[in-house]
């Protein structure tokens, strides 16, 4: 039976991480789901755990003096997804997450730190090329969060530090998109989701990326695939789209990934990709803006 802590201050959490090895709670939407006991019962985790939902040094959504934005690690989806600061594929995948009731509770620091690949939040980060800000009693480090979740249920995180923050790089795209997919459209675990950008310069992809939730062990983002685009003129993508869909299919998980969902998964590109080749409006492809 885990022993549970409620430190008032940031200082006491990183003084019982460090010598309780305490587990971080916050939202506690996946870490009560994965120790339930049955009808009545409450969770029981068989290691120490702390709620940290009251270390308001934890939370808010601000924009750095670089342009990049800062959320912090109990920042729940709902404001995530209500804040203007936030770049467009993180607020739309966090609106989709479950219920609202889900969405209310739910933080960034677990759904990243629990290190699901059907996570909706680690997808459109990663595409993005977001850091966690990782704290100890010690000291402070960053990493790219597509470094920090090393496979499912995998993470770098140290058993004396706490994640603090994520940032978000200032990025400005000409194209973006988004799509999750589940069994239905309210309160689905995603079966599949993808997000890509792309910005285009005098005719010339400048920028491409694209990043596969639920394709692997973890999220699937191909720079090689990508390279196969970036620096190419819009004039000459149609030649090298069936290259490049090969690349990323080559990149996914055979394992978590059936032909349906390859095949999905092509389609998505597709639509992304063929509105580019065909001169569609800047903005979002394919979904309404939030």
């Amino acid at each position: 039976m885990g022993v549970n802590y409620v430190p008032e201050t940031l200082e006491e959490a990183l003084l019982l991480r460090k010598a309780e090895k305490a587990v971080p709670l916050a939202g506690g939407t996946d870490i009560m789901v994965q120790h339930r006991r049955g009808l009545g019962l409450a969770p029981q985790p068989d290691f120490p755990v702390m709620i940290i939902s009251g270390l308001n040094e934890l939370r808010g959504i601000k924009k750095l003096d670089d342009g990049s934005v800062e959320i912090g690690a109990l920042s729940t989806a709902a404001e995530i997804a209500a804040s203007e600061l936030v770049p467009w594929h993180v607020r739309k995948a966090a609106s989709g997450m479950g219920a609202i009731s889900l969405r209310n509770s739910a933080t960034i620091g677990g759904n990243i730190g629990n290190g699901s690949p059907k996570g909706d939040l680690p997808q459109p980060l990663i595409l993005l090329d977001a850091e966690v800000v990782l704290l100890s009693f010690d000291g402070e480090r960053r990493m790219l969060l597509d470094e920090f979740i090393i496979g499912a249920k995998k993470t770098a995180l140290r058993d004396d530090e706490i994640i603090k923050s994520v940032i978000i790089p200032p990025h400005e795209f000409t194209y973006s998109y988004y799509r999750k997919i589940g069994m239905r459209r309210a309160n689905a675990i995603s079966k599949l989701s993808l997000s890509a950008a792309c910005t285009v310069k005098d005719g010339v992809i400048s920028d491409f990326r694209a990043s596969s939730g639920a394709a692997g062990p973890k999220v699937i983002r191909s720079r090689e695939a990508e390279s196969m685009i970036t620096r190419k003129p819009v004039a000459e993508l149609e030649d090298i789209v069936p290259d490049f869909l090969a690349a990323w299919d080559h990149a996914i998980s055979p394992h978590a990934m059936p032909k349906y969902r390859r095949n999905t998964t092509a389609r998505m590109l597709t639509e992304f990709l063929e509105a580019v080749i065909n001169g569609a409006e800047p903005g979002i492809i394919g979904q309404e803006a939030l």
